[in-house]
């Protein structure tokens, strides 16, 4: 592929997942879009039922498969590796986008706060969460994570390294903070829907069973670094008292 279509490329995915992800906020917290959880055409429930389930299903399957190794072998074999992650990405934010077109709500109340103070309570859970994230993925490697260091390093003929596997800030507290983060905003709802509940339930459950399967993708990719690290470090509740040491490995953490 051409180094500065690949460049291009990658620019292009990632600037429709920034778009996507802001959206992506105003979707959960009911803000400022024309379709959100909450909003959008009615259908009956059975119906609506069906297409949600289908519509977290793709979302899952679509992030567990493309992250596997196995499957990323085969897939560089079509796609060039340069662009393997952008591609990833792109194919996140179409789903998403998807999701967002699809939904339906399902608008019966299951809890609401009705004080001034509960609601802000919850609001500072969904957006500390979204800062979380965001937060995260820069102490990962955010450009890494969404494809744009790797079309710079094939745009300039260097060869690919991975950052490195680094335990820094929040990692060393939790072993999944860009998960944390995510289960925050998903659940911090001043008024929780039906269709919310759904949504928060379906995705904090797809995110226990992603890190089943990448944390032993990490063991096989970082053996023991990553096997003593998760030994002392809690997976998404953080214990009291001192941070853990840095640990020092090979490679870089398998990308979210």
């Amino acid at each position: 592929m051409n180094r500065i279509f690949a460049l291009l490329y990658g620019v292009v995915c990632y600037a429709l997942f920034f778009g996507t992800f802001l959206y992506l906020i105003g979707f959960m917290g009911n803000l400022y879009v024309p379709r959100s959880i909450d909003v959008g055409p009615a259908a009956p429930t059975a119906v609506v039922l069906v297409i949600n389930l289908a519509l977290i299903a793709l979302f899952g399957i679509q992030h567990t498969v493309m992250a596997r190794p196995g499957f990323k072998e085969v897939w560089t074999r079509i796609v060039p590796k340069s662009v393997e992650r952008s591609t990833y990405v792109l194919l996140s934010s179409l789903v998403l986008i998807l999701m967002f077109w699809a939904w339906r709500p399902m608008t019966a109340v299951v809890w609401q706060m009705e004080s001034v103070l509960g609601q802000n309570l919850m609001w500072a859970v969904f957006f500390s969460g979204i800062g979380l994230v965001l937060a995260s993925t820069f102490v990962i490697d955010h450009f890494d994570l969404f494809g744009l260091r790797q079309v710079w390093i094939n745009f300039r003929q260097k060869t690919y390294t991975h950052p490195g596997f680094k335990v820094t800030f929040f990692y060393k507290f939790v072993r999944h903070p860009l998960y944390v983060g995510w289960i925050m905003s998903f659940w911090g709802a001043p008024t929780m829907t039906v269709g919310h509940l759904l949504f928060a339930a379906g995705l904090t459950g797809y995110i226990l069973i992603a890190i089943r399967y990448e944390e032993r993708d990490l063991v096989r990719f970082l053996g023991d670094d990553y096997a003593h690290y998760r030994e002392r470090v809690p997976m998404l509740i953080p214990k009291l008292g001192k941070g853990h040491e840095t640990v020092k490995g090979g490679g870089a953490p398998l990308p979210h």
